[in-house]
């Protein structure tokens, strides 16, 4: 994977989990200061927005990940972060559906269950997300401790 492809990816994905988890906080933790305000904070909407705007961007590059980094890899026999990137790729049809249908659904009883859905997929994303580049990062580390050599004066 080139590094560009690396820090578009995990920039994308920063963005998206940062802006949904302030916006969180925002929504369900704070309370307004004016009892009559229609958000909780002043930066409320501008997250919301972030977050939406940024959200795309991470789609696109869960669809080029799907082909570079877990295709390609799977033909060629990786087995590092096997199963972290699979439960990754199966994690990223609900949360990207039910971020859409957050959106767009009128009914409150069905708005409510989409947020759920949501969050609590977006959260476990965000921990197979964390387990999946230690597991590349070890394994990066392994190869490069198994390629120098013991003494260096070798």
């Amino acid at each position: 994977m080139k590094r560009l492809e690396y820090w578009l990816f995990h920039g994308c994905n920063g963005l998206v989990a940062a802006t949904g988890v302030v916006y969180g906080v925002m929504l369900y933790a704070m309370h307004p200061v004016d009892e009559f305000a229609v958000v909780n904070h002043p930066w409320q909407p501008l997250m919301l927005h972030a977050h939406i705007v940024c959200a795309p961007l991470l789609v696109a590059m869960l669809g080029h990940f799907a082909y570079h980094h877990a295709i390609l890899p799977w033909r060629r026999g990786t087995r590092e972060g096997r199963r972290s990137g699979f439960t990754m790729f199966i994690l990223a049809v609900p949360m990207v559906v039910s971020g859409y249908f957050v959106q767009v659904t009128v009914s409150e009883i069905w708005q409510r269950a989409w947020v759920w859905v949501h969050v609590t997929v977006s959260g476990v994303w965000i921990l197979f997300g964390l387990a999946h580049t230690a597991i590349h990062i070890a394994a990066r580390m392994r190869a490069g401790a198994a390629a120098r050599p013991l003494n260096p004066a070798d």
